[in-house]
């Protein structure tokens, strides 16, 4: 073990990191809420049909589907500007190897 060697930062650290912080953290979580999204937008359908003679749930389900998808909006924003981010960095998913860590930023 080596505790007094100076660590370097390369370039493609940040690439990397950047991908890392994306793919490990950013979409499983829009994928997460997304999926959320769904099941409270379908639970309003359900409440929605279910309660066709009590006008109160109905318009509770209503709101419920409203906004489930406000929240689908929301999530297939943030993907999409995410992978704006990506796109502006020239990070292809093709030139990343999760293995070891490296990226390939040859034309």
């Amino acid at each position: 073990m080596d505790f007094f060697s100076t660590k370097i930062a390369y370039a493609a650290d940040l690439d990397t990191f950047i991908f890392n912080v994306g793919d490990k953290i950013i979409n499983p979580l829009i994928e997460l809420l997304f999926a959320l999204a769904l099941v409270y937008f379908l639970y309003g359908v359900y409440q929605f049909f279910a309660n066709a003679d009590n006008e109160e749930s109905k318009i509770t389900g209503r709101d419920h589907m409203i906004w489930g998808i406000v929240g689908l909006t929301i999530m297939m924003g943030v993907f999409t500007i995410l992978n704006m981010v990506l796109s502006t960095l020239n990070i292809p998913k093709s030139k990343i190897n999760l293995q070891d860590g490296s990226v390939d930023l040859s034309k």
